[in-house]
């Protein structure tokens, strides 16, 4: 009983530091419980991240629809784009032993850390995109700020597709790879993008755990209930960070994730090597 307290106590704060950067918070959840229970399986632990992914993204989409911050037409197109990719990935990393993961995993979360971080040119005035295929946003929020951004709809695609399978392969939603490349790619406003990619993180794993539910990985036991107490603390963070999200500032969300990207990725480095 005292460990699924401490597991729902720690849902509850991953739960809230995912919601403000925008994530399911897969890349939390992952590197924990690869730390907590080495004996598991790639396939177990990716299963039981992801379940705990759908109620973080679930709760904080929730939270974000009250603030009117979510693009939702955009979210349909790239959670189509995301299919194939979280399909193969949930199959495939039943073939990938826990070794191999656990470096794997660290060094996507360091690259991806390191990359935020890296300086990048002032582009605080950017021509307009022209051509076809662009898509032209504008979303006024609860507050009344109005966001205006366009992006081209061939690459939100494209990048979508290989972020829902390495997400489904890694365990991590997807959000952890949705925000920057929104943000820093697409050009998307990063108080959009946190809210857009929560609800995608939602679809996401949606998506991977009916494939581990159709390929046996999960049944009635001590790893279910596991990660169902992660999952019910999640919730609570998740509100928690939703309402603390808008007060943050947009420079200060891209640096925490980076951070946090990299301490995880070393912890889990050190513990694999």
């Amino acid at each position: 009983m005292a460990e699924f307290a401490l597991l729902a106590v720690l849902g509850v704060a991953l739960g809230t530091v995912a919601t403000i950067v925008g994530t399911g918070g897969g890349y939390l959840y992952v590197p924990l419980l690869l730390l907590l229970y080495p004996e598991k399986p790639a396939a177990t632990v990716t299963a039981m991240s992801l379940l705990i992914v759908l109620s973080t993204g679930t709760s904080g989409s929730l939270a974000y629809v009250w603030q009117r911050r979510i693009d939702y037409p955009t979210a349909g197109w790239f959670a189509l784009a995301t299919l194939p990719g979280a399909v193969g990935g949930a199959l495939l990393v039943h073939q990938v032993p826990r070794e191999l993961f656990n470096v794997g995993f660290a060094v996507a979360l360091l690259v991806m850390g390191v990359w935020l971080l890296l300086p990048r040119p002032v582009d605080t005035i950017r021509a307009p995109l022209r051509g076809e295929w662009v898509v032209r946003r504008m979303i006024t929020d609860r507050e009344r700020q109005t966001f205006v951004y366009s992006y081209r709809l061939p690459d939100g695609m494209a990048l979508g597709a290989g972020i829902g399978f390495l997400s489904s392969l890694l365990g991590i939603g997807g959000g952890i790879m949705y925000v920057p490349t929104m943000a820093v790619l697409l050009h998307f406003p990063v108080h959009i993008a946190t809210a857009t990619s929560q609800l995608l993180a939602a679809v996401m794993a949606v998506e991977a755990t009916a494939v581990h539910v159709a390929t046996g990985v999960w049944a009635w036991d001590r790893s279910l209930t596991q990660a169902t107490a992660l999952a019910v603390g999640a919730v609570t963070g998740a509100q928690v960070g939703a309402r603390l999200a808008p007060r943050v500032h947009a420079g200060w969300i891209i640096r925490a994730l980076a951070v946090a990207l990299i301490v995880v990725s070393l912890r889990l480095l050190w513990s694999s090597l």
